[in-house]
């Protein structure tokens, strides 16, 4: 393969469901370079630590960079414990919280677990930002900050709204994107990585190599993804994501569990099957010549592999078509998190299958209640199993979450 094939198939790669890349001209030079000198471009990836579990959402954005790390580079994933003292303002209508030393710690050793499930570890440093940014004096700040505008930060959507609604800013706030910009002149980013809401911070690390000379990072923007909802982003708090801590049978599970039309949004940004592959699939279901339940497990089975072993993933598979498939359970299924221990009557209503105990008591007298498709006749009961699936009626399933 000469240099310009070269070219063009990694560029195919680093494009595949891309919402937008700046630079692209330029990147086509970093890469060029990187082949005659075989130095790999530094991509970049700066987080929050706030929020240190990652789902399926989060790793659109990783798996970019892990292919990156298939053609060669190295990812530098810098995890904001100074910045995180500050908050990032992107999206926020009040001041954040700032975050303790400690609590940003904590976070941050979650993080490094969960990263290295995506990404390759060998191609992976993970640092602090406090280990450049603790050094800099308010001499340098001052001329950093002499090379930007009140105006130019106020273009910020979320600043613009809180001006508007005359919501407080504290100056703070306004150094985010700036240390953010740091960050990138510290490590040499070539590139930098995230999602549309992260756009001005990025395009600040840009401008602020430009100002200081230096070579310029590509900005690529990846999309979020959408829930198993099929409607919303894939969110935590919605309770519609799939956690990459997950057990196997939950991960596979909860995939089966989304609406069809998703299959060809979750094959493009969590998978390397190329567009041509992914189309072929949507033409087959089209046609009739694919039921979406068999393309549907497997990718479930190809997503559960990635967060554990392909082994792991076949079990849960296998216990996927015993439990749910066999005994004819719907897969679509809403989920539940409960306690191990809790009892049976507690679970009936916190699933809203019943308005209080003695109601749904008396749904397990008159044998409506089901665990697996087995008829339960004790009320009693205090025992459940990741992905148990409660049955109250003909019509009213759902999936038990089992937390210890």
């Amino acid at each position: 393969m000469n240099t310009e094939q070269r070219l063009d198939t990694d560029l195919d790669l680093i494009r595949k469901g891309t919402l937008e890349i700046i630079g692209e001209d330029e990147l086509k030079e970093k890469l060029n370079r990187y082949y005659v000198s075989n130095k790999p471009l530094v991509i970049k990836l700066g987080l929050d630590p706030s929020a240190p579990d990652i789902h399926l959402g989060h790793t659109v954005v990783l798996r970019k960079i892990r292919q990156f790390q298939s053609l060669g580079h190295k990812a530098i994933v810098i995890i904001g414990d100074f910045t995180g003292r500050i908050g990032d303002p992107t999206g926020k209508s009040k001041t954040r919280k700032q975050l303790t030393e400690s609590e940003v710690l904590a976070n941050a050793d979650t993080y490094k677990t969960q990263l290295l499930k995506v990404l390759d570890p060998d191609k992976t440093i993970i640092c602090f930002n406090s280990e450049w940014l603790d050094k800099i004096t308010l001499k340098d700040m001052i001329e950093f900050m002499s090379k930007q505008s009140l105006f130019r930060m106020l273009e910020r959507e979320g600043f613009k709204k809180r001006v508007k609604s005359q919501e407080t800013i504290y100056l703070h706030e306004l150094l985010y994107p700036m240390l953010q910009g740091l960050d990138s002149m510290n490590i040499e980013a070539d590139v930098e990585l995230g999602g549309m809401d992260q756009k001005f911070n990025i395009l600040m690390g840009r401008d602020m190599q430009s100002k200081e000379e230096l070579d310029k990072q590509v900005a690529i923007f990846m999309p979020l993804l959408e829930g198993l909802d099929g409607k919303e982003k894939m969110s935590k708090s919605l309770n519609n994501y799939i956690g990459v801590s997950e057990p196997a049978i939950v991960i596979f599970e909860k995939v089966m569990s989304m609406p069809d039309a998703l299959i060809p949004r979750y094959y493009e940004l969590l998978t390397d099957k190329s567009m041509d592959d992914i189309q072929s699939l949507v033409d087959e279901m089209k046609e009739g010549n694919k039921h979406p339940r068999d393309v549907k497990m497997s990718l479930a089975l190809e997503l559960t592999a990635q967060f554990h072993s392909v082994e792991e993933a076949k079990l849960a598979k296998e216990r996927f078509i015993q439990v749910l498939s066999n005994r004819k359970l719907p897969t679509d299924l809403a989920s539940l998190k409960v306690l191990c221990d809790e009892s049976l009557l507690t679970v009936i209503v916190k699933a809203g299958f019943a308005s209080s105990k003695s109601e749904a008591r008396r749904l397990v007298s008159q044998k409506g209640v089901k665990i697996n498709q087995e008829l339960i006749e004790y009320p009693n009961l205090n025992s459940f199993h990741q992905g148990d699936v409660l049955q109250v009626g003909k019509k009213k399933f759902i999936q038990l979450l089992v937390e210890s």
